[in-house]
């Protein structure tokens, strides 16, 4: 039913959400019909997938300012529950014994959504600082513990980002939202007083800008960070001085991004201290470089390790006497580490054709240990503990996969297809070993393809339910990412934003021609900005797809982004453009999926949604599927489903979550073999 704009004005609010929340309902129940023929593959995959995942677990503890940290999942829950211990004098290793501090199955009780963000703990390790969010909205509550008696405290913060900063026992940094959720103010809590008398020291006007507060891990500094898609700047305040004023030490320039870590001179002596700068500054593929604490200005500066054409610097951790660096080069992570008494240097060796490496939980400056992860399409996540000194390793843990699994039953590849333009784009791959390929075998390809986030090639238990039933998986790594450095990033975002879509299809294209995939059995796959990427090439190419999941999708991009009062709009000009700019109007009109729908025989499409969604609103999505469907001159169905008591990323807990997955993969394989 259309109402006429006198109707809808006329409306009682509680009844125009009423009639919002059946049609959401509605949707739900017509999808649930129209998969009514896979309802028992459906529960079987989530008996399958569950039943790869240990009921009970524990995680590998790390070490940080006189205690240890971990945290259990004990027999079928679906939260951890977090706990410590005193790090024992001359004991290398972490006792047998821990102490509960944070239940957060009790915490979840009586919740259909719960999310434990973060949490901090005060210096003198009394004092417990944690954010919660039970909507899904990722708008968060924080609270604060006494770590003695297991009490919270009164004092309860609303309508924050998640995380903060203590400067000292009882002095609380955290960030307040404004009413698009933007993270805009910071305020000085004193632990035990009223949130209401907090004192703002922070505001960001610039609506472009999001902020955050951190403590630097040399405890010297609390920091505020602001930063939009292509600037930041940083203001420090010393934590010996927590009533005073912060300083703008590293102001913000156009296109100019900047991270920073601070070390601690010998002792601790005032002004002995430096700063690391991670930097773009005349340097596109950034570079790292180094400074006085009393001397940042950029005249000060001084390289560390310089800028590259082929190598992407994405993240240093520094120790007392190394730097690991964290590199991208062809598309594949890279942790290279420098001693820095001597100047020497090494990498650590990776020999999958496409995995990931990334520096694991460090917080300690000064030791010889460094603790990373390491995962790839058929290498479940693992963590290591490496020798800085002696170049050794040791397996810590790798994820246990119940039921049997083998990875030498998996194929992984890395193959490159070739762009519209002629550039070469990499795509990851895996399926099992006995898949008859040749152009038999149907195939998901997954994209993103924005904001310079990279598709990483990681291991998924759950998907082996798609490839153990005959599926090839397929990750494009398109422009709009940075796998190939800064200017992958540059070329897919803005005016070049059309290369995101054309690449997706060329990989495509070339996955057929190679044979890892039937023509007649192709499926796309995306969330978020990935739904975009989705939502524009079942536009652009129809005729491609048997079948299409977007998960909440980005697909109403021009009146998204004129609307200033929504989540993101505003801190995403640099992204997309501004459509109140002309040139900027015609070129997000060009791709944005729900302004392109045409009559065309478009393939089965399975959209999701979350009620509470902060980032895409459910609107997007439900309006998209109700005009596809107008345009549909097909017979293959469009379908919504809506998690009514979730936002974003879905449901919470490690086994609900898996409940979607199901829905997801009974759609795709009853396209692809349908009885």
């Amino acid at each position: 039913m259309r109402l006429t704009e006198e109707q809808r004005n006329a409306e009682p609010p509680e009844a125009h959400a009423k009639r919002v929340i059946d049609h959401l309902e509605a949707e739900n129940s017509y999808t649930e019909r129209v998969l009514a023929p896979v309802a028992d593959l459906r529960e079987a995959l989530y008996a399958e997938m569950k039943g790869r995942i240990k009921k009970s677990d524990l995680s590998v503890p790390y070490r940080e300012n006189g205690f240890w940290y971990r945290y259990r999942y004990d027999e079928g829950a679906e939260y951890p529950v977090h706990m410590r211990t005193p790090v024992l004098p001359d004991k290398e290793q972490a006792p047998a014994d821990f102490t509960d501090f944070l239940d957060e199955p009790a915490m979840a009780a009586g919740h259909e959504y719960f999310d434990l963000a973060d949490f901090e703990i005060a210096p003198g390790n009394k004092l417990l600082a944690y954010s919660l969010d039970t909507l899904g909205r990722r708008r968060y509550e924080i609270r604060f513990r006494n770590l003695v008696t297991g009490e919270d405290l009164p004092d309860v913060i609303t309508n924050a980002s998640e995380g903060g900063a203590f400067a000292d026992d009882r002095i609380f940094f955290y960030v307040r939202k404004d009413r698009s959720l933007r993270n805009a103010r910071v305020f000085r809590h004193v632990v035990g007083t009223d949130p209401e008398d907090d004192v703002e020291v922070f505001h960001e006007k610039n609506r472009a800008f999001g902020c955050e507060v951190f403590r630097s891990r040399s405890d010297k500094y609390i920091i505020i960070s602001t930063e939009s898609t292509m600037s930041s700047e940083h203001r420090l305040l010393d934590t010996s001085n927590p009533l005073g004023e912060f300083q703008n030490l590293f102001p913000r320039g156009r296109k100019h991004e900047l991270s920073i870590m601070h070390v601690a001179g010998k002792g601790g002596a005032p002004g002995t201290g430096r700063f690391y700068i991670l930097t773009n500054w005349k340097a596109r593929n950034f570079r790292l470089m180094e400074c006085g604490e009393n001397n940042t200005a950029k005249e000060n500066w001084v390289e560390v390790v310089p800028h590259r054409n082929d190598v992407l610097l994405e993240d240093v951790d520094v120790f007392r006497d190394h730097l690991v660096v964290t590199e991208r080069k062809d598309g594949l992570s890279h942790l290279r580490i420098r001693r820095l008494s001597t100047g020497a240097e090494h990498e650590i060796a990776f020999h999958d054709p496409a995995y990931v490496a990334f520096g694991g939980t460090n917080p300690e400056w000064d030791t010889d240990k460094f603790q990373y992860g390491y995962t790839s399409l058929t290498t479940p996540t693992s963590v290591f503990q490496y020798n800085l000194l002696r170049g050794t390793d040791i397996l810590l843990k790798q994820q246990e996969v119940l039921g049997g699994f083998d990875a030498s039953r998996y194929v992984s590849k890395r193959i490159w297809a070739t762009a519209k333009d002629g550039t070469r784009v990499p795509v990851s791959l895996v399926y099992r070993r006995d898949t008859q390929l040749h152009g038999q075998a149907p195939l998901l390809l997954y994209g993103y393809g924005a904001y310079g986030i990279n598709v990483e090639p990681v291991f998924s238990s759950a998907r082996l339910s798609l490839l153990d039933r005959g599926f090839v998986f397929a990750m494009a790594h398109v422009r709009g990412g940075e796998e190939l450095g800064r200017g992958w990033y540059e070329n897919g975002r803005m005016e070049h934003k059309m290369n995101t879509f054309t690449d997706f299809i060329a990989c495509a294209e070339h996955l057929i021609e190679d044979g890892y995939a039937d023509a007649r059995r192709l499926y796309c796959m995306g969330g978020s900005a990935g739904g975009l990427l989705v939502g524009a090439v079942v536009n652009m190419r129809p005729d491609l797809w048997d079948g299409a999941v977007a998960e909440v999708p980005f697909v109403d991009v021009v009146n998204t982004m004129l609307d200033a009062d929504l989540p993101l709009t505003t801190g995403e000009y640099d992204e997309w453009g501004d459509p109140r700019e002309p040139d900027a109007f015609r070129r997000i009109l060009g791709y944005s999926p729900y302004d392109n729908i045409h009559d065309a025989d478009y393939p089965a499409i399975l959209s999701t949604t979350g009620f509470h969604d902060s980032q895409v609103q459910y609107w997007e999505p439900a309006k998209w599927v109700a005009r596809l469907r107008e345009h549909q001159r097909g017979h293959r169905p469009i379908l919504l489903w809506t998690n009514m008591e979730a936002g974003h990323g879905g449901a919470s807990g490690r086994f609900e979550r898996l409940k979607e997955v199901a829905r997801i993969y009974a759609f795709l394989l009853g396209r692809a073999f349908p009885s």
